[in-house]
């Protein structure tokens, strides 16, 4: 089949099909005298698979070590190596994540608690000197933190423009 004919199969736009290509995840490609690409039916299903690979927080280096040249051999225990390395991964960043909430809750309490007859600038004082005197646990985010994130999280948070600073009630 022709590549615009993958695309409409897959969903995918023709210039991530040459990608895969041409960083060597999508192999089973010829080129005709003419110059056009055709792919074989299993493109469908190997162009499946990366995607599936991506959404489950996969990097593309990940999955080129994975994916198999043949589609009909498997190697069992590294991929299954792969997606057991991948749930720890995941609850290590869902621990991260529900200490970082933790945290932001108990800033948001503290910086509520303002006592009636204390102003914002008093207030923001107060809140960050209590930051400085208690530091919170390890809030590192790392790379892998962020390649498991989904893209259009990534993209909402990068599209919805410059943050406002709030002022501390």
């Amino acid at each position: 089949m022709k590549i615009g004919d993958l695309a409409r199969k897959t969903g995918l736009a023709t210039s991530k099909i040459r990608f895969y290509e041409r960083i060597g995840l999508l192999k089973t490609v010829d080129r005709r005298p003419n110059g056009y690409r055709t792919y074989p039916p299993q493109a469908v299903m190997i162009l499946g698979l990366i995607t599936t690979a991506q959404r489950a927080g996969f990097t593309l280096d990940e999955i080129r070590v994975l994916l198999p040249t043949d589609l009909a051999h498997w190697d069992h225990t590294a991929l299954m190596d792969a997606l057991t390395r991948k749930v720890a991964d995941i609850e290590a960043l869902q621990a991260r994540l529900a200490q970082s909430k933790v945290h932001l809750l108990h800033l948001i309490e503290d910086i509520q608690a303002r006592p009636a007859d204390m102003d914002c600038a008093a207030n923001a004082h107060r809140v960050l000197t209590n930051i400085i005197t208690e530091p919170p646990g390890d809030l590192t985010v790392t790379s892998d933190d962020i390649c498991l994130l989904d893209k259009t999280d990534r993209r909402q948070s990068v599209n919805s423009g410059p943050r406002k600073k709030a002022a501390l009630p």
